[in-house]
């Protein structure tokens, strides 16, 4: 089987988000779940984009959808590991805006999952792609 490898930019990174594995975010496997790693990863996205100035909503006058997801899992993590989000977003393409999360157990850094996740910025009134806009790279510049 052909597993996913993702290279984490490290000199990318706009912001460092902690948060905790809670009770609920065991599966039946006593460890982190899948669907809980996308949620704190969204987390993570959503307070990285704060720190730039911008929200899943409002990206340069424009909301953005997830395109596609590619998540490389590394390392177990239990309840109540406390983890911390490391979110890199390197420039973007002309449509195209790429978030790379890399999530690590605090206590000893082992990195518990790697992921990328392709957004675009969509115009809601003709429900289209559009360009990424400069605020944009104006904004992650900002924060590199």
């Amino acid at each position: 089987m052909e597993r996913v490898r993702l290279e984490f930019p490290e000199d990318a990174i706009v912001h460092q988000h902690p948060l905790s594995v809670r009770i609920t975010d065991m599966n039946y496997g006593h460890h982190l779940g899948h669907d809980a790693v996308i949620s704190l990863m969204h987390e993570a996205r959503a307070c990285a984009l704060a720190h730039c100035g911008m929200s899943e909503g409002d990206m340069g006058g424009y909301p953005c959808i997830a395109a596609d997801l590619a998540v490389q899992y590394q390392a177990e993590a239990h309840w109540p590991d406390p983890l911390v989000v490391d979110t890199a977003i390197p420039e973007p393409g002309s449509r195209v805006i790429t978030v790379f999360h890399r999530i690590r157990r605090e206590r000893d850094s082992r990195v518990v999952a790697t992921a990328r996740v392709n957004l675009m910025l969509v115009d809601p009134a003709a429900g289209r792609p559009v360009m990424v806009p400069e605020a944009v790279f104006s904004a992650l510049r900002g924060r590199r």
